[in-house]
């Protein structure tokens, strides 16, 4: 059995690796002071701006690290089979047409309309299955397999956990003394990506989780200390980080091990912080972005006189998610 300096070592060394792969194909995306809201809050806030980045979020780094992995012999004669909430689909067709590659993608029926729209403009077959992630996540994992296809899975694989987490060394390099990192978590691919390069190479900064209280359900799976396989999930301004955890996840443990909390944010925060954001910082931010900010307005108490980095990790907001976090209610049914 690996000790943790072990496992920790693994990550370090394969986040590196696919720093250096995909470094040709993404943004190193900049970490924003945010003046205002350093003061409002007290804390000395940060913001990595990973709605900057190509394809509209985080997704694009683990994609890439995971297509490129593949020998490039294989590469261009293979089918490649993405599932997604929209995202990392997103992120999937971009890559795809970018490298000429071969692929299809399977979504949820519940798929943000902004998202869908943009995964149709490249033209990669689709097929909408299911209404919860985790559904659709098990049927494209049985097509790949029927069809001797790469799966290219949002979270459960170490290449997309790696690419995930070359965050991480962006962050160092850009502040050098920072006291926490608040990160979005749904199937824990990118916290896990972050939170154990941090463990490795600065494990003096905090790890901090942020998840909806509407489909909380890596939370609950470490507290109950198993995956839970019901579901829980709500309807949510949250849709990149809704849904269930694929059963086996490598990601289940990583969370519960290197994160050090997982903070819950009810729908008012969320919508409070998606408002605050484009009112006072000017930036479209998804839902599940959102969930750092409304972490920190939650917890600032705790965190005064500190350096601490929120991860924007998309900006796709659909056109009836922000009429209701903009608009008076009985405006948005005239717009």
């Amino acid at each position: 059995m690996a000790t943790q300096e072990e496992i920790l070592d693994y990550w370090q060394q394969h986040i590196e690796a696919a720093q250096e792969r995909i470094a040709p194909y993404i943004r190193e995306t900049p970490l924003e002071y945010a003046p205002y809201l350093s003061r409002l809050t007290g804390v000395e806030v940060w913001l990595k701006m990973e709605n900057w980045q190509v394809s509209g979020s985080f997704k694009i780094r683990g994609v890439f690290n995971k297509l490129l992995s593949v020998p490039e012999a294989t590469r261009k004669s293979a089918l490649f089979v993405a599932v997604s909430t929209g995202n990392h689909a997103s992120a999937f067709a971009y890559a795809c047409n970018l490298l000429g590659l071969n692929g299809k993608i399977f979504l949820p029926t519940t798929v943000a309309s902004a998202k869908l729209q943009y995964i149709q403009s490249f033209g990669i077959p689709y097929e909408l299955y299911g209404r919860e992630s985790l559904e659709t996540e098990l049927y494209a994992g049985e097509y790949a397999r029927k069809h001797g296809a790469v799966l290219v899975h949002p979270y459960n694989d170490p290449d997309i956990v790696a690419g995930q987490g070359t965050i991480a060394p962006e962050l160092l390099r850009a502040h050098s003394s920072l006291d926490a990192v608040f990160i979005p978590v749904g199937g824990g691919g990118l916290a896990s990506g972050i939170a154990t390069y941090l463990s490795a190479k600065a494990p003096e900064v905090a790890r901090i989780g942020c998840q909806p209280k509407n489909s909380p359900e890596m939370h609950v799976s470490i507290r109950k200390g198993s995956i839970i396989t019901e579901s829980i999930t709500k309807p949510t301004l949250s849709d990149g980080t809704a849904g269930g955890i694929e059963p086996g996840s490598i990601t289940f443990e990583l969370c519960r091990d290197y994160l050090h909390d997982i903070v819950l944010l009810s729908e008012k925060e969320l919508r409070q912080a998606l408002h605050w954001m484009l009112a006072n910082h000017q930036q479209m931010i998804e839902g599940a972005a959102a969930n750092s900010l409304a972490a920190l307005f939650q917890q600032q108490d705790q965190w005064k006189g500190k350096q601490v980095a929120l991860v924007l990790c998309g900006k796709r907001l659909s056109m009836d998610k922000l009429k209701k976090v903009v608009l008076p209610s009985w405006m948005s049914r005239w717009i």
